[in-house]
């Protein structure tokens, strides 16, 4: 387990693709390396884009967590 403190949180939650995923490249680039950003997403979509985008862009994926009626995807900015 990776101990984290959230730096930026973006709610998409009701936006639907590529929205999350957008939003997701907009604070990475606005962040510091080291930082966490978190993606809340309803999309389903957003299970295969984030991490596949994560994976190309080679920052790091740090947990997608199952919610009650959203996912939560905390990706830390590597370079």
């Amino acid at each position: 387990m990776v101990d984290y403190e959230i730096t930026i949180s973006i709610d998409a939650r009701g936006s639907f693709c590529p929205g999350p995923m957008m939003e997701l490249i907009k604070a990475i680039r606005q962040s510091e390396v080291g930082d966490f950003v978190e993606v809340l997403s309803n999309d389903e979509g957003s299970l295969q884009d984030i991490p596949a985008w994560i994976a190309k862009a080679k920052h790091e994926l740090i947990d997608t967590v199952k919610e009650a009626d959203f996912n939560r995807f905390i990706v830390k900015k590597t370079w």
